[in-house]
């Protein structure tokens, strides 16, 4: 990165990604200034307290509310939007709190963020929004029609986005929940043996926002190309790891749960540019006259496939154990290892 001495927002940044990222630019010359938002002050204080740097600025604030936002906006030169409602129940129960966050809120971000001429804002996504079917997928899948349309009118601040599958062993995913449940006895409960879903890791999470941060152009989606396994896998590798051999409990789908997550749909599959390890989705640039686009068609879209996680590369048990085995929360709970939440 060519950058030096800026100001660097993380909304959402006392959470697992707004960590991983600090470990990546805590100690550079990148960013002389970087901002935690959050509406979390015990979190916001927990990260103070340990990691007792004066490059760091907290502001308490929610993404609901403008005036926050605006005012952490000010100064800055990047953000990296986080903040979100992410648990598919909670969403699923209360979908008007997942749009006031997912959807609105974003919408503040980028309006704070072009008000104080902010150079470029990265908005978090999910594979859930491609083919949603749950509120928070299509709470995400409207945040991310909010900021490609908000591209398009902010000439002096970029709008970009990236989307990405399920984070091993962030907060609230089934991995914590599994190795819990094995290290209590308890029997490991599994929605779906045969349900397959992207296996990343946090830093290629941060890999992806940071690759969107260097090479994104105003509406373009950034998507990283991931393995996936099925759930049942997942499980028998954790067993393996831990030594255990717990009774396994199938207790069918929750709400809003998929057989399989998709990462690019096939619509976006015909448009995309394969970038290597990243797919770039470029904005849809069309305007308000329809007439043209409703008599002609796009033969080569019944020759695409959109790409999920049962038609990219699988991984076996011997794989995942492989992929957990990097996995601080594995290296801590299962090893032994001494594994600081925070960055020295």
């Amino acid at each position: 990165m060519k950058i030096k001495n800026k100001t660097l927002l993380i909304t959402g940044g006392t959470g697992s990604f707004g960590n991983a990222v600090l470990q990546r630019f805590l100690h550079t010359d990148h960013f002389s200034e970087i901002r935690i938002f959050s509406r979390d002050e015990k979190k916001q204080d927990d990260m103070r307290t340990a990691l007792k740097n004066s490059k760091l600025k907290f502001y308490i604030g929610d993404v609901r509310n403008y005036d926050s936002i605006e005012r952490a906006t000010r100064g800055v030169d990047y953000i990296f939007h986080a903040a979100a409602l992410k648990q598919v129940p909670s969403c699923e129960f209360f979908p008007l709190e997942a749009t006031r966050t997912n959807v609105f809120g974003t919408q503040n971000v980028i309006d704070a963020a072009a008000f104080n001429k902010v150079k470029k804002v990265i908005c978090l996504s999910t594979d859930k929004a491609a083919y949603p079917i749950n509120a928070m997928g299509i709470s995400k899948a409207l945040m991310e029609k909010v900021a490609v349309a908000a591209s398009r009118n902010n000439p002096e601040t970029t709008v970009c986005l990236t989307r990405y599958g399920n984070v091993m062993a962030s907060r609230g995913s089934v991995i914590p929940l599994f190795l819990k449940q094995i290290q209590e006895g308890n029997p490991i409960t599994i929605t779906d043996p045969s349900m397959t879903r992207f296996l990343m890791s946090l830093e290629e999470a941060v890999e992806l926002v940071l690759f969107a941060f260097e090479h994104g152009n105003a509406g373009d989606l950034f998507v990283n190309k991931a393995p996936a396994g099925t759930i049942g896998d997942l499980a028998q590798a954790l067993k393996e790891l831990c030594k255990a051999d717990n009774d396994i409990n199938i207790i069918g789908t929750r709400h809003g749960e998929k057989l399989y997550e998709t990462l690019c749909t096939r619509e976006e599959m015909l448009k995309a540019e394969d970038m290597g390890e990243f797919y770039r989705i470029p904005a849809d640039n069309r305007d308000l006259n329809y007439a043209q686009y409703f008599s002609e068609g796009e033969e080569a879209a019944f020759e695409i496939e959109d790409y999920n996680s049962h038609n990219t590369e699988q991984e076996n048990v011997e794989g995942m154990k492989r992929l957990l085995s990097n996995l601080p929360l594995i290296k801590k709970q299962v090893f032994g290892e001494d594994v600081s939440q925070y960055p020295n």
